[in-house]
């Protein structure tokens, strides 16, 4: 008999390249989930995929919200190797967030020793790949692998028709990418965040973490674990994605390395990549391969475009001062940038023209320490750095604290019987603040 709280993982049905199970959570776990069924679709066949490995994906997913409120995660075989994984994510999540992370037990009615698929290469590789400097900068670093390039579909693209247009950008950009290195590109797309009710998730944390659940907790093992079957499917032993922050720097984030680099499967470790390096190093290693290699990579970081860069918004011009600092033109990598574009962007910051946070903060300092080493090229370019270096980047930071209505409504869902949730929900939807920052940078 299982006592509530609980969330149970029903049987996982597999047609082709793609998976869909049921999420049946227990009465007060009820309002963290849609009751939409969960699914993945791969570019490969996944029928043969072991049942152990193919519960990973969705147990990536639950597994952070059930141990939220104690709960215990049912589920008929997975891994040996993800269950302890999953011991591991755990300590690291209640490490990060000891004020709501109570933990909860994995209850599996057998784990199973997965041999790892012999067929492929023992030395193959993937990256989970956007084109941003990140992602970039790993790829950069371990080209001699050859990684695949994966690609996500479900977290910053939605799975829904609007966003169509967007993942075919992505994925169009991304395979260019791979087919001028003579690499492979994969695509993985799921609904695993209409699976999550992510407005209640919101009310519950949002007030304890910066920024969304996914973007805070749940995406470094979430984003992970849902390549599991891909990754068994291509023979990949090493699956790496892209540190944002860096050592030194301690902000709420769900993929950092106390948690990244203890997923695992068979046949198959996880990496957070890059941490050692700030932002501004790694575009350094970008500039060091183009000048090494004469590759004209073009970057993709825009924060409202994806099919290109807008060279307006706060990241592209985060991004273009960064590779002028690493003795790059901007404009041979995927931007329109001139030195006249110095003064729009302090009137930009100067008139609070975007909503930033203590993340763009510290990007902005670890451009600042650059500057205050970098000889300006022009006098536009001298007296910006000259503003950089003496300007209060905190006053810069705008407060981001959603007004006192949304405040009212996150503390009523929070509180409400989940009857009385139902009827609140579109009212709630509707006044709903977004996670700020959506992207992996």
């Amino acid at each position: 008999m299982q006592s509530d709280p609980f969330v149970r993982i029903d049987r996982i049905d597999v047609t082709g390249t793609s998976l869909e199970c049921t999420v049946r959570p227990s009465p007060s776990m009820r309002r963290f989930f849609t009751g939409e069924p969960f699914r993945a679709r791969y570019d490969v066949e996944i029928e043969d995929v072991p049942d152990g490995v193919l519960a990973i994906p969705v147990l990536a997913q639950v597994c952070p919200v059930a141990w939220t409120q104690g709960a215990d995660v049912y589920v008929d075989e997975v891994d040996t190797t993800f269950a302890h994984a999953l011991e591991d994510a755990e300590t690291a999540l209640r490490s990060l967030y000891p004020e709501f992370m109570l933990g909860g037990d994995l209850q599996v009615r057998e784990t199973v020793d997965v041999a790892p698929d012999s067929s492929g290469d023992d030395s193959a590789s993937g990256l989970l790949f956007t084109g941003g400097v990140d992602s970039t900068c790993s790829l950069v670093r371990h080209r001699e692998e050859a990684p695949t390039l994966i690609s996500v579909r479900g977290w910053t693209v939605r799975p829904d028709p609007v966003d169509d247009g967007k993942w075919a950008d992505l994925r169009s950009r991304v395979t260019r990418v791979a087919d001028r290195r003579d690499l492979e590109a994969s695509f993985v797309e799921s609904n695993m965040l209409a699976t999550l009710d992510n407005p209640m998730l919101l009310a519950h944390f949002g007030h304890r973490v910066d920024g969304g659940w996914y973007s805070s907790v749940g995406h470094g093992l979430g984003l992970l674990g849902l390549c599991a079957p891909l990754a068994y499917a291509r023979g990949l032993e090493n699956l790496y994605v892209a540190a944002t922050h860096w050592e030194g720097v301690d902000l709420e984030w769900g993929s950092r390395p106390e948690i990244d680099d203890h997923v695992r499967w068979a046949g198959t470790q996880c990496h957070h990549d890059g941490y050692e390096l700030t932002r501004q190093e790694r575009i350094d290693a970008i500039a060091a391969f183009v000048r090494e290699t004469g590759d004209d990579l073009e970057l993709q970081t825009c924060n409202d475009r994806m099919d290109g860069n807008c060279s307006a918004c706060e990241k592209c011009y985060r991004t273009m001062v960064g590779l002028r600092l690493s003795g790059l033109d901007p404009n041979d990598h995927g931007y329109r940038f001139a030195d006249a574009d110095y003064a729009d962007l302090r009137r930009s910051f100067e008139r609070g023209e975007w909503v930033l946070g203590e993340d763009e903060r510290i990007m902005w300092a670890d451009i600042r320490d650059r500057v205050r080493e970098t000889e300006p090229r022009s006098p536009v370019e001298r007296a910006f750095f000259a503003w950089l270096e003496e300007v209060d980047l905190e006053d810069l930071v705008a407060d981001a604290e959603p007004p006192l209505s949304h405040r009212l409504l996150r503390a009523t869902a929070r509180n409400a019987p989940h009857g009385v949730y139902n009827a609140l929900y579109p009212a709630w939807t509707a006044a709903k603040v977004g996670t700020r920052r959506l992207g992996l940078r």
